[in-house]
């Protein structure tokens, strides 16, 4: 080639963005959940694997008791149950954060956005305990009848991350919204059916505390510190009242502020000016004072979630996997399981109610006006999203302990847990991958892809 010629230099490579059409935050936190459902179904089969390889081992080492004390106060409990009434708190907290985002600047700021996903959950909530309480209408069993109700938002993201493209990015939305309301109604019947012995003094020192919370909002409290300080002691006083600690979780992210509690003037100001003072003169005060204007400058729900999130995803709900899955599977539990109608109605609830339920719910708001679905989003693709909404491997898990005392009763509700799960999923998948573009859009005027962009100079005219 001539010298001096200049070379047509070649084309940049392709930065794959996943979720390119959801918010950052948005897509960090699918990201994340994406990744901690690998994890967390590799600590279920290693559950699978001691329970049913290493003898009682299992049983044992999770019932080894751990206290905590100061004083002459003390917190008994085995280590089973610190991973689910105490670590299992932040998995809550971490999803209470996520509903106030949709609630206050997200998804769910308008109520024909969210009402699909909200009567879905409704939907996916009733019927799943209906059929099981057709089965099991009375006895023990009957106690199990929250055990097929709600939905595991992590492994349902895991999936739609394997099934990839072929999904709507407003179909992750819609899922996860569903997910969230999934969560909180979930959440409250647990508060209400599966607590014992409440103390009424301990509730009214939650209920104090959750004013403290909400006045902390109000005045506009931007430290994280001081939220998980009043959420500690909230925790606390839900445990000794009898109702399910997990539930103060959800009440701290519900309380922990959205949006930016300063003018963005004066956090730009302050920026600048601590800014130059550590450029000036590093010294540890400026250093500090810098730290706290970059801090406030990010609200409170985002600093707090960007810290918990990973290690709600990577740690709690993988321990809690480990802690929670671990199932005898001999041949003669096994018959018992089928022949079980505990396990018929779990399975039954998860793979045919939440179906059922999510699919007639979302109908109904969509046939009637009351919500949309934007983004070309189909029937075809709420359709195999209703089926993934029966994976509810984590808390269908977390009900089953509170729900059973009888160990055999427990293990049967399990087994229905995983074959409901599983087959939810393939299904889920499955209709995604080959039926979801199939069927008509939900909301038929929508145009194909995005908005395009107005001219200026950022877009040569055509």
């Amino acid at each position: 080639m001539p010298t001096g010629v200049p070379t047509r230099p070649g084309p940049k490579p392709r930065v794959v963005v996943p979720y390119p059409r959801l918010s950052p935050g948005l897509r960090r936190y699918l990201s994340t959940e994406s990744g901690g459902a690998t994890l967390l179904l590799a600590m279920s089969a290693a559950a699978l694997l001691w329970a049913n390889l290493a003898g009682h081992s299992y049983e044992e080492f999770w019932s080894t008791p751990a206290s905590m004390a100061v004083g002459d106060g003390s917190i008994d409990l085995s280590l089973h149950h610190w991973i689910n009434d105490g670590a299992m708190a932040i998995f809550f907290l971490v999803v209470g954060l996520e509903v106030n985002r949709e609630l206050t600047v997200g998804e769910l700021r308008s109520f024909r956005a969210a009402s699909v996903p909200l009567f879905g959950a409704i939907g996916g909530l009733a019927v799943p305990i209906g059929l099981f309480i057709l089965l099991n209408p009375s006895g023990e069993d009957f106690s199990g009848w929250g055990v097929p109700m709600s939905t595991d938002t992590a492994f349902v993201v895991g999936v739609l991350a394997l099934v990839g493209p072929r999904c709507p990015d407003q179909l992750r939305v819609f899922l996860l919204t569903l997910a969230i309301f999934d969560d909180i109604g979930a959440i409250a019947l647990l508060g209400i059916f599966y607590s014992e012995d409440v103390s009424f003094t301990a509730l009214g020192i939650s209920g104090a505390l959750v004013a403290v919370l909400v006045a902390m909002r109000w005045v506009g409290i931007w430290q994280v510190t001081p939220y998980l300080f009043v959420g500690g002691a909230l925790w606390l006083s839900v445990l000794e009242s009898g109702i399910h600690p997990t539930l103060a979780g959800v009440v701290v992210g519900l309380c922990v502020p959205v949006r930016h509690t300063s003018r963005r003037e004066e956090v730009r100001l302050r920026l600048l000016f601590y800014g130059r003072a550590l450029a000036e003169d590093r010294d540890a005060t400026r250093s500090r004072l810098a730290v706290s204007a970059a801090r406030s400058a990010v609200p409170t729900a985002d600093r707090l979630q960007d810290g918990l999130h990973p290690i709600s995803s990577y740690l709690v709900v993988p321990a809690f996997g480990l802690a929670n899955a671990g199932i005898f599977l001999s041949g003669d539990a096994i018959s018992d399981a089928f022949g079980s109608p505990v396990t018929l109605g779990v399975i039954l609830g998860l793979f045919v109610g939440k179906a059922v339920g999510v699919m007639a719910g979302a109908a109904l708001a969509l046939q009637t006006g009351l919500g949309t679905l934007p983004g070309r989003v189909r029937y075809g693709h709420v359709l195999g999203g209703a089926f993934l909404c029966g994976i509810g491997f984590t808390i269908a898990l977390f009900v089953s302990e509170l729900a059973f005392a009888d160990e055999a009763l427990r293990n049967e509700a399990k087994i229905g847990i995983l074959i409901g799960s599983l087959v939810s999923a393939l299904a889920g998948a499955l209709i995604l991958r080959y039926f979801g573009d199939r069927l008509p859009l939900c909301t038929p005027d929508e145009e194909d892809g995005p908005p395009p962009l107005p001219e200026g100079p950022w877009r040569a005219p055509a």
